[in-house]
């Protein structure tokens, strides 16, 4: 049986997935006890697992390289996430 806190995390990531396809994003939840979300980019094949957690301020979303935004604002997250995930800029 699932904890509420693994339920509020699978629901933090299931809202970000829902947010995902507007910005070209594609999202899958995965995992049963430990929910986590696999976000990838069909235009550039680049990938990144997304994890929820609970901090003093509230909820949070994690992914490497190093990015952070926060649950209570999906769609920003979202934007974060295409950002990471866009092909890299030629300089």
């Amino acid at each position: 049986m699932s904890s509420t806190y693994t339920g509020e995390r699978r629901t933090h990531l299931r809202a970000l997935a829902e947010t995902l396809p507007p910005h070209g994003l594609v999202g899958r939840v995965i995992g049963g006890d430990d929910p986590m979300l696999r976000v990838w980019h069909p235009g550039t094949g680049r990938r990144t697992i997304v994890f929820a957690a609970l901090t003093t301020g509230g909820w949070v979303f994690l992914w490497s390289p190093g990015g952070q935004g926060r649950a209570d604002d999906p769609d920003r997250t979202a934007r974060a996430l295409r950002d990471t995930l866009d092909p890299p800029r030629s300089g």
